[in-house]
């Protein structure tokens, strides 16, 4: 037993991180079997099944799917900022940083306070929605600072003044609020504060949604720096593969709650093995090809309200077998680092 340094209290010993194979650099974080759901009135929403990742030190993972498919809600577990009528029903999120490893699905509210903002950061979707709009930007960025690290007033001011210019904007406006910034910037003070502590993992949740191209690329620009100063982790949701395909060292395919296929990024681009990955890889627009229509992919996705045998993909997949209908298939490693849930593995 050791005690608690938040609580005072006798609590069991951290646990120890088993490295997953398909890491070359110490795992910094390691989801295993995370189950959420939520509890309605009339049914359950099966939102998150099972998933299971690890992710390196210093790397970058892009989770993507359709919406729907439990990525935010993955992100939102792994931050505790899950609200009612959510709730974690089972797994481990294995979080190893300075101070040794610990579960996140099982934080206390004290310690929370010590992890979320200074170890781990979140750039949320809709800044305009996240940031408080009654309190100045540059009043946003310094208080984890002073949270977290006891610095003064001006101390805390003139390191947000200093994160204003790492992310590209005028320090003259750290008294200017929310509504007063463009889309672009907003996106920028968000990373900013999401960043000002430092820390270990960052979770950015859709980062360039609703941004024109160029301020796209900017925003992306931007983070690829600070990950390379920071030396910091990311998991990257987004439905964008091409940013994924910037960005990302690791892809984890997500449907309807689960992750039906993980490898490195070049792999999954150069030989996807899951019929719903090469679904989703014919449907992005191409330069190199004139086409009438995009590719869609026929059918909806799946009501998460009944946990039902079988692929859940199936009645959407052209390689579809009767199998399919009759037992999930498991996520198996079908290449050195390369998983995919699919009884079509190795056809592709």
């Amino acid at each position: 037993m050791v005690k608690s340094e938040t609580a005072g209290q006798t609590r069991e010993a951290r646990p120890q991180i088993h490295p997953s194979p398909f890491t070359l650099h110490p795992a910094l974080l390691e989801v295993r079997g995370l189950r959420v759901q939520f509890r309605l009135a009339k049914r359950t929403i099966h939102a998150v099944n099972d998933v299971s990742f690890t992710l390196a030190a210093g790397s970058v993972l892009g989770l993507v799917g359709e919406s729907g498919c439990g990525k935010s809600v993955t992100a939102l577990s792994l931050m505790g900022l899950l609200d009612a009528p959510g709730e974690v029903k089972g797994g481990q999120a294995i979080f190893q940083d300075e101070d040794g490893a610990r579960d996140l699905l099982a934080l206390p509210a004290q310690e929370w306070e010590r992890v979320r903002g200074r170890r781990i950061g979140m750039i949320f979707q809709d800044p305009l929605t996240s940031l408080n709009p009654a309190l100045s930007v540059g009043y946003q960025i310094a208080e984890p600072l002073r949270v977290h690290f006891g610095l003064s007033r001006a101390q805390a001011r003139a390191q947000a003044a200093d994160w204003m210019r790492r992310v590209g904007l005028d320090a003259a406006r750290l008294d200017d609020y929310p509504h007063r910034f463009s889309g672009g910037m907003r996106q920028r003070v968000m990373i900013a504060l999401a960043a000002a502590c430092r820390p270990r993992l960052l979770i950015a949740d859709e980062p360039t949604t609703a941004l024109d191209v160029t301020i796209q690329a900017q925003i992306l620009k931007l983070l690829r720096g600070l990950v390379r100063e920071l030396g910091a982790a990311v998991i990257l949701i987004t439905h964008d593969l091409g940013v994924v395909a910037q960005m990302a060292d690791r892809v984890a395919v997500m449907y309807a709650g689960r992750i039906v296929e993980d490898a490195p990024v070049a792999q999954l681009f150069a030989a996807p093995q899951h019929p719903y990955t090469r679904a989703l890889l014919a449907a992005r627009p191409r330069l190199d090809r004139l086409t009438r229509r995009l590719q869609a992919i026929a059918g909806a996705p799946p009501e998460l309200d009944t946990d039902a045998p079988g692929c859940a993909f199936a009645p959407r997949c052209p390689l579809r077998l009767p199998v399919c209908d009759e037992k999930r298939p498991a996520l198996t490693e079908i290449a050195p680092g390369h998983r995919a849930a699919c009884y079509r593995n190795g056809e592709g």
